[in-house]
């Protein structure tokens, strides 16, 4: 495994998140939720550019038709990426006005994740305690039917699926816990939740990707490394980071061994450490599992 290195030496990020990597145009895409900002990173030749909005973004996939989904705090938008014009899409958690939006990602048959949780950041974008549990997991197909799975999440993060689509991970931070739910991909079903990692004492259970060998590589809020899980939940290593609060993570590159790693700088200001919120990469030894675009 190679040392980590930051990928884009001045951007700092108060609470980077969300990283998907499409293979197709070899574009890396993220955001910063609190600095309200998407951003799109080519790393073959440099090219990068962003989009800013009203109000926080935690998400930013392609759409197999063109153009871009975006989930911003209120639900989600279409947009245009040249125009940055957004037109609302639906908004899967407009029953508790209260949420914001966390956790998403799009899975192998191309419908659109989203995990919400109550909104902790105010109006000049000051950090808020977490004091309840209202946040929800949602399925959003192509045509925009939402069917609900989850509520009373404290913090959504982590969804994945395993290679062979029979199972669906995804966990709450504030219990510090990933499930692993049966899978009926031809459907888009998951069912029979149970635990499949607990808490550890290396930081609060974040974002994650998978490899091809069906480990999960998960951040740690607060923890300063990454997890590597074993398929059975047992601790395969642990990755030390040179950030506080890495955030999630997603494989990357033509060879899908690049892991790119979001981190945040939230609570941070002053500790010393230059890197915090920075975006990081690491050459691994094995490659990742592939992102999706959404289908609609």
């Amino acid at each position: 495994m190679s040392k980590v290195k930051t990928v884009l030496p001045n951007l700092r990020c108060t609470l980077g998140e969300g990283p998907h990597w499409d293979a197709g145009d070899g574009v890396l895409y993220w955001v910063d939720i609190v600095g309200k900002t998407a951003f799109a990173l080519r790393p073959r030749d440099g090219g990068s550019r962003s989009w800013t909005f009203d109000q926080p973004v935690s998400a930013i996939v392609p759409r197999t038709g063109g153009g871009l989904l975006v989930a911003l705090a209120d639900g989600l938008a279409f947009l245009d990426a040249e125009s940055g014009q957004t037109t609302p899409f639906v908004a899967p958690d407009a029953d508790h006005p209260g949420n914001r939006s966390n956790e998403a990602r799009v899975d192998p048959a191309g419908r659109f994740w989203h995990g919400t949780m109550q909104n902790n950041i105010g109006p000049n974008g000051e950090d808020l305690p977490v004091t309840v549990s209202t946040g929800t997991l949602n399925r959003v197909a192509p045509d925009g039917d939402i069917k609900r799975f989850v509520a009373d999440i404290g913090i959504s993060n982590t969804l994945l699926w395993s290679s062979d689509g029979t199972k669906m991970f995804f966990g709450d931070t504030i219990r510090n816990t990933l499930d692993v739910y049966d899978y009926d991909m031809a459907t888009g079903t998951p069912s029979n939740p149970r635990p499949f990692f607990g808490p550890h004492e290396r930081g609060n259970m974040d974002g994650s990707a998978m490899d091809e060998d069906g480990y999960i590589w998960n951040a740690r809020w607060g923890g300063s490394c990454l997890i590597r899980f074993a398929p059975d939940g047992s601790v395969d290593r642990i990755v030390e980071l040179p950030v506080t609060q890495p955030t999630s993570c997603v494989f990357g590159g033509p060879d899908l061994k690049t892991l790119y790693i979001t981190s945040a700088s939230v609570g941070l200001t002053g500790n010393g450490n230059e890197l915090e919120g920075a975006l990081l990469s690491i050459e691994t030894d094995v490659a990742g599992q592939g992102c999706t675009r959404f289908a609609g």
